[in-house]
């Protein structure tokens, strides 16, 4: 009679998903921390061993295994099991490949293998050690799932798989994500952890690099890397690796090993995605070069183009780099373990332990029983009449095996042997042969006495045996471990394309940045282009060539220092007007830009100020490498005083004050010393009534001066024509100033191999070249360098050093 036993449901719930959860982790999606395989894979490997599938042997259909294996061990459905099989084939998937596969076993690219009926394979050697002395009782064995078949819980595994070649599985609420490794290099750990079982994880790590990924690529030597080796949770970053080629005139990038688990196909994809949808302009060709040999990725980029900066960009936004969680999640028994490095090897090494044990017992075993015969066989040799007479003399074999046990005091085995006996085993040859084997027998029951006796001994048959596997299959590492871990981490800035740029800066105040490809060379006396849309009564104050990683020092009316990249003023067309200065840098009330400087260091250098007045002075840059949001304070000017210009010096050059009237002090700017961030500063040049300071310039003793007026007059000047003078001096004549070229703008030392770039009020900007510009004496006004209109000026000029001379080039339309 049945009984109905009232249970609650959650309770029922619980328990019924906890045995489902923990069948799942331990049956199907977890490997075994000792052999390092799921069920499934020690099923396949198993069946296939069974049936003399081995590396020696010809290969078998793929679907014969699988049916071998579903039918037998695993009851699971075929697709899953010839899946399992195809992913030891793989040299991309596997890094120590199980199996030997013959036929299309799929691709990288995410090709799928053929059907099952189409591929063999067979195992590999390394496989074989992982199966040998499974008929040694090494290991336990379980019944399979109908109890017809036994199969082992777990292999031998001479060598240990869950390290060199990982694991990934989900399971129920649980998952794991181990890396596989060299083998040469854990092979050095288990050594190192046999000689000294104190080793902690840190010591391992001497030995175990990183991972090694049978893809091969770089990987970072990151702080998260490093913390899954001891806590057994962690991230791995995984670059590809490339080379540049130069084909023709153009820089192309091979990428040559992409990261562990990416496909092929969908990475090619997707950096055909972001070129056609803009977001990287520099590809200009783009092919898959990939056959037998390897992974050959044709990556063409355009002329100028720097393509360490499209590698940057392409490891942003593709699986050129990836990053992949570290879960070291095994099972052991019906136990979930999280596994350090030093986990690993110790649970390798005691199961190592107990398969030598187990092995060598059996070998005791089977030699003792063999050395029990051999006696008897020698026993009855030594008497054959005695034992040939008691044979005959008997009614049938029972009582011959009955006689001869009592009348030679034999066991049954022994006398069985003897029965057995063929009449050629009576001659002194294998009288001879018996008595090497009775020898040779109780040599080996000894040693393996001792072995079971002694750990040492365990400890050394473990080593060799560790020894060998190495010397056997270890190979050269296949992924570099960069130690930089500066490279791990693509930020902004590496975004950013490091090129040329003009900032100009408005009288209102407003910022903006264009490339200089925007604009084109014209020869002399040319119009420009159009560089900026200005505002009704605004006109360009500053213009300033830089680089896009530039820092940009902003000196403020207050006498304050802000400062920026200059990727971060946003780049426009030559027809935006740019955007407020106040929504990029922190200025404060009535708190404007009157100078912007630029560099990419601030050590070793000096920061000149001159005020309208001609009040200079000297500051190490230092002072300013630390920003604040709401500025540093630079200067302390005086009433009635204004910032007229600030300039970059090295310490040792020559100083050149210019006035609005064409006059110019040179002095050596060591004949100053650098004053604190609050200092006004001192006398730089005596001015005349009327007179202002335009500009402040350094110079090297081999540059020329070029001068620039109001209505687009320039001229040439070498600087040993104006001669040196102590600071303080009313100066010398430096441009002849007339109605027709209008007073002083600016002043700048350069080279013949020089450009200027010339903007006006208006915003038109030309490009010219410094040799076109007359070279002529202090007195001289100079030639036309830019046509200005009537109601415009210049506004000022900046010099581009090292182009090339492109000649008359015809302005951007």
């Amino acid at each position: 009679m049945s009984e109905n036993i009232e249970v609650p449901i959650e309770n029922e719930m619980q328990k019924s998903y906890i045995d489902y959860a923990m069948s799942v982790i331990v049956g199907r999606a977890l490997p075994d921390a000792r052999d390092g395989l799921k069920p499934a894979q020690r099923r396949i490997l198993y069946a296939m061993y069974q049936i003399n599938n081995l590396h020696d042997q010809p290969t078998k259909k793929s679907a014969r295994i699988v049916g071998e294996v579903i039918g037998k061990y695993h009851p699971h459905g075929d697709a899953a099991a010839y899946e399992t099989l195809v992913r030891m084939a793989q040299n991309f998937s596997m890094n120590y490949m199980l199996v030997e596969g013959q036929g299309n076993m799929g691709s990288i690219d995410g090709d799928p293998p053929a059907a099952q009926r189409y591929t063999e394979v067979r195992l590999r050697r390394i496989a074989e050690d992982m199966l040998e002395d499974l008929d040694k009782d090494a290991v336990p064995f379980v019944p399979n799932f109908d109890n017809t078949e036994r199969e082992p819980v777990v292999l031998p595994s001479k060598l240990p798989n869950l390290l060199i070649n990982g694991s990934s599985g989900i399971a129920v609420g649980v998952a794991t994500n181990i890396l596989p490794h060299n083998l040469g290099e854990v092979s050095d750990a288990i050594i190192e952890y046999i000689n000294n079982k104190d080793a902690t994880s840190e010591d391992l790590l001497k030995f175990i690099k990183g991972p090694d990924f049978p893809t091969g690529g770089i990987v970072f030597d990151t702080e998260d890397l490093r913390r899954s080796y001891l806590t057994g949770r962690g991230t791995v970053t995984i670059r590809a690796r490339y080379h540049i080629e130069n084909i023709g005139k153009r820089n192309v990038i091979i990428v040559t090993e992409i990261p562990y688990t990416v496909n092929k196909a969908t990475l090619i994809q997707k950096i055909g995605e972001l070129v056609k949808d803009k977001i990287i302009t520099s590809i200009s060709a783009l092919r898959d070069e990939s056959d037998k040999k390897g992974i050959r990725i044709y990556i063409e980029v355009k002329n100028d183009v720097d393509p360490e900066f499209v590698m940057n960009l392409l490891y942003k936004h593709t699986q050129l780099q990836i990053s992949l969680p570290v879960m070291n999640i095994a099972v052991m028994g019906n136990r979930l373990l999280t596994l350090n490095i030093r986990n690993f090897i110790k649970i390798f090494v005691e199961h190592r332990i107990s398969v030598v044990r187990n092995r060598t017992a059996h070998d005791l075993k089977v030699a003792e029983d063999r050395l029990h015969i051999v006696k008897g066989l020698l026993i009855a040799i030594s008497d054959i009449d005695s034992i040939i007479n008691t044979i005959k003399s008997s009614s049938d074999t029972k009582a011959a095996r009955e006689a001869i046990m009592s009348n030679f005091n034999l066991s049954e085995k022994q006398s069985n042997a003897i029965l057995d006996m063929k009449l050629s085993k009576l001659t002194n040859l294998e009288k001879t042969s018996l008595e090497a084997e009775d020898k040779t027998l109780t040599g080996n029951i000894e040693y393996y006495n001792k072995v079971l006796s002694d750990e040492n001994e365990v400890y050394s048959i473990i080593k060799e045996e560790t020894e060998s596997v190495k010397s056997r299959y270890s190979k050269e590492r296949a992924t570099s471990i960069e130690p930089n871990v500066n490279y791990a981490n693509i930020t902004n800035e590496d975004l950013i394309k490091d090129e040329e740029n003009l900032v100009l800066l408005t009288k209102q105040g407003y910022l903006k940045r264009v490339s200089a490809s925007e604009y084109r060379t014209q020869r002399r006396g040319g119009k420009g282009v159009r560089s900026i849309d200005l505002k009704e009564g605004d006109f360009v104050k500053r213009s300033i060539n830089c680089m896009s990683k530039d820092y940009l020092l902003f000196i403020t009316s207050l006498g304050k220092v802000h400062w920026l990249k200059a990727y971060g003023i946003p780049e426009t067309g030559r027809y935006s007007s740019g955007k407020a200065a106040v929504n990029l840098v922190n200025l404060g009330e009535n708190e404007q830009i009157v100078e912007i400087i630029n560099t990419r260091t601030f050590e070793g250098k000096f920061i000149i100020f001159i005020t309208e007045k001609g009040i200079i002075k000297k500051t190490k840059s230092e002072l300013f490498s630390h920003p604040r949001s709401k500025g540093i304070r630079a200067l302390a000017l005086r009433d009635g005083d204004s910032l007229v210009d600030v300039v970059l010096s090295t310490g040792d050059s020559n100083i050149l004050i210019i006035t609005k009237k064409g006059l110019a002090v040179r002095f050596k700017e060591s004949g100053f010393r650098p004053l604190g961030r609050n200092a006004s500063g001192v006398i730089g040049i005596r001015l005349r009534e009327g007179d202002s300071v335009r500009n402040v310039i350094t110079a090297s003793d081999s540059d020329l001066v070029f001068t620039f007026t109001e209505h687009g007059y320039g001229k040439a000047t070498v600087i040993s024509e104006y001669r040196l003078q102590r600071r303080g001096g009313v100066g010398v004549r430096n441009l002849k100033v007339t109605q027709k070229t209008g007073d002083v703008v600016i002043a700048l030392c350069t080279s013949l191999d020089s450009q200027f770039m010339l903007t006006s009020m208006k915003g038109v900007a030309i490009q010219v070249e410094a040799k076109g510009i007359r070279k002529t004496g202090r007195n001289a006004s100079g030639v036309r360098v830019m046509k200005i209109e009537k109601d415009d000026s210049l506004a000022t000029a900046m010099a581009i050093e090292g182009k090339e001379d492109t000649g008359e080039i015809q302005p951007n339309p």
